[in-house]
């Protein structure tokens, strides 16, 4: 008689960050919409100048979100009537020690608001994490197994099936409220931002041949 035991098992693995995205937002209003779009266009040349100037490069720097709409408050009144614009933009760099450099870089050049940092983890870095995160599924599914097996008067003989499951990366989000400037001096100022590790979740699916105890 076959017996098997299948069990399903999580496992986390955590690294400090060695990437990261800046979300930063340029915004205008006007009077006209063409107005808004020029400006934005200004800004856009400005703020892309600044931050190749500084080191990254075209790629390092994409439009996230970009909008120019009429403003609610003067919908319903055509004669006063507004725009809005915003140009959202993804900044990624590879040197998280960096981040407050660039948000500063940013500001200077006109950006308006930081929405949001992301902390994650480079192609290469999280393939090491998440083996490291399935190694630890793999441990706590056969504790789970032995468990069920001493439980039920058998023991393991083994794994003959293993698959993973769902897989994911949380990475360490910063809003702006977390972001503080703080003073280096009479003439200038650095942004000092708060990190945390990344985490890699895993679940592994694994049946265990059984043989009575």
């Amino acid at each position: 008689l076959d017996r098997n035991i299948e069990v399903i098992a999580d496992g986390e693995a955590t690294a400090e960050p060695d990437r990261a995205t800046i979300s930063v937002a340029v915004t205008a209003t006007g009077n006209d919409s063409a107005a808004v779009r020029d400006e934005l266009a200004t800004s856009d040349g400005e703020l892309r100048a600044a931050l190749t100037d500084w080191g990254l490069d075209e790629d390092d720097i994409r439009t996230d979100q970009y909008d120019v709409r009429e403003s609610y408050e003067t919908r319903d009144n055509p004669e006063r009537t507004r725009y809005q614009g915003v140009h959202r933009y993804a900044i990624e760099i590879d040197d998280v020690d960096a981040v407050g450099e660039v948000i500063d870089v940013a500001v200077d050049a006109g950006a308006d608001e930081v929405q949001r940092i992301e902390f994650g983890l480079s192609e290469e870095r999280e393939g090491e994490v998440r083996e490291t995160a399935i190694e630890n599924a793999m441990a706590n599914a056969e504790d789970d197994a032995n468990v069920l097996a001493s439980s039920s008067g058998l023991e393991l003989a083994g794994a003959y099936s293993v698959s993973t499951a769902n897989a994911g990366v949380t990475p360490y989000r910063v809003s702006d409220a977390a972001t503080m400037a703080e003073s280096d001096g009479a003439d200038s100022a650095n942004t000092g931002v708060e990190t945390g590790d990344v985490s890699v979740r895993v679940s592994v699916n694994v049946v265990y041949a059984a043989e009575q105890a």
